[in-house]
Formats: structure tokens, sequence, C-alpha cells
């Protein structure tokens, strides 16, 4: 494989992830079963994880910069009378950010020197970016590293919130946040594939284009890969 640099997709000219071409949707593969996505299963599948290997761990590199260890919340809301009704919570970056400007993500950031652990930076770039308080938050697990092309060397760490949460948005860093249904991202029916080619180096990654009323978000690159990866882990 070349080792040449692939420049990041949003830098390339007239680029736009929702205009690119489906070359595949996964609708042949089993969504995970709704029991399954309770809270009290998904703390079961932590505490004995299967055997599984993800299907992304690595993005093709595009940027020529030091690798960073970085962490990111997987918040999932469980709502609904029997907390039934798990939902993620994501945001929208604003359109100023040096990286991944404008795309949704998860809560998160670089790790600090003061932080514990990786599950500590989650937690604290969740209260620094959307305001989520710990004591809503009950991280249950973490997945395996998942290195974006940007080199930052991410561990999501997934956590089960109370619906009752109280967010304050920090505007430098968030535009908007918002719920999508788990059981929607756990489907791989609404798991598009993406191909592009650019001076002879191919770049692949997943979207699931999430749509409700007249609210449409664009779900694609690096956080597509890691709940891709959190699909495989769950139907292990």
């Amino acid at each position: 494989m070349s080792s040449k640099a692939f420049p990041s997709l949003t830098s390339l000219p007239n680029f736009d992830p929702r205009r690119s071409p489906v070359i595949g949707i996964d609708r042949h593969l089993p969504p995970v079963p709704r029991e399954q996505l309770s809270a009290a299963a998904l703390q079961r599948r932590f505490d004995a994880p299967p055997v599984w290997v993800p299907e992304i761990a690595r993005e093709r590199r595009f940027a020529n910069r030091e690798p960073t260890e970085a962490s990111v919340l997987i918040p999932i809301v469980m709502r609904g009378a029997a907390r039934d009704q798990p939902r993620v919570l994501l945001t929208q970056r604003t359109a100023h950010l040096s990286t991944h400007s404008g795309q949704i993500a998860f809560p998160g950031g670089k790790v600090d020197a003061t932080d514990a652990d990786a599950r500590a930076t989650a937690l604290r770039e969740a209260q620094e970016e959307v305001g989520l308080a710990a004591r809503y938050v009950d991280v249950i697990g973490t997945l395996p590293v998942y290195v974006t092309g940007t080199a930052f060397i991410v561990t999501p760490v997934v956590a089960l919130v109370q619906p009752d949460y109280e967010l304050q948005i920090n505007p430098h860093e968030v535009d908007d946040a918002f719920e999508v249904p788990l059981d929607f991202l756990m489907n791989p029916a609404n798991h598009h594939r993406h191909a592009v080619e650019w001076e002879g180096l191919r770049r692949e990654w997943f979207s699931m284009p999430y749509r409700n009323g007249d609210e449409d978000r664009f779900i694609w690159g690096a956080t597509a890969g890691m709940l891709r990866n959190f699909y495989r882990f769950l139907s292990a």
C-alpha cells in the first residue's frame, strides 16, 4: 500500500459527503434486537463481552501531525417508562473549529494531563461542550481505540444517561445537540457505504443519514465508524 498521505475528505474540491455516491447499504445484516438495547442488557454485554473484532480500527491517515490521545462519550439516554427506548445524544460541531468542523460528533476531545483515564476525559469534555453533568451519567464500559485520519487516538466511552439530564451548550464548540434512536443506529439497513478515489488512493467510509420530520442529520466519518463498531460489539 502506498504511504502517500490522503488529504482530508472535506478539503477535496467540491466534496460534499451528502452527495457522495452510495456504493452499498447493509440491509443483509440483521439489526440488534431491541431487547438487547435495554439498560440491563447493555450493562450485561459490557460485564461479559463477547469475542469480537472491530470492523474499523484505523482510518487512512491524511494529516501530518503528531498522534494525539483523545476520548469521546457515547451517551445513551434511557428514555421510555421502562427505560426501553434508548437514544444516542450527538452534537453538531461549530463551523469554525480546526478539525471536523460542522460535523456530527460525540462529545469529546483531547486527553488532559490532569485526566485520570479515558473515562475522565470523556466526562470532562461532555461537561465542557454541552454541560452534561456527571451526576446524570453512568459509564458502563469502553470500546476499542479508534484512530482517525487526523491522528486522534480515540477511546469511545459508553454511558447510560438519565432522561432528565440538562444541557448548557458551549457555543464556541457546539452548534446543537440532539438525540437519535439507538435502534436506528444499530440497524445496518441504515448504514450506507461510500467511497472516493483521489490521485490513485481510495477512501471508504460509512454514513447513517437520519431524518425526523424537518430534522435532517447526516452522521458520517469517524462518528459513523465508531457506531458501526458498536453495532459489531452488540451483534457479536
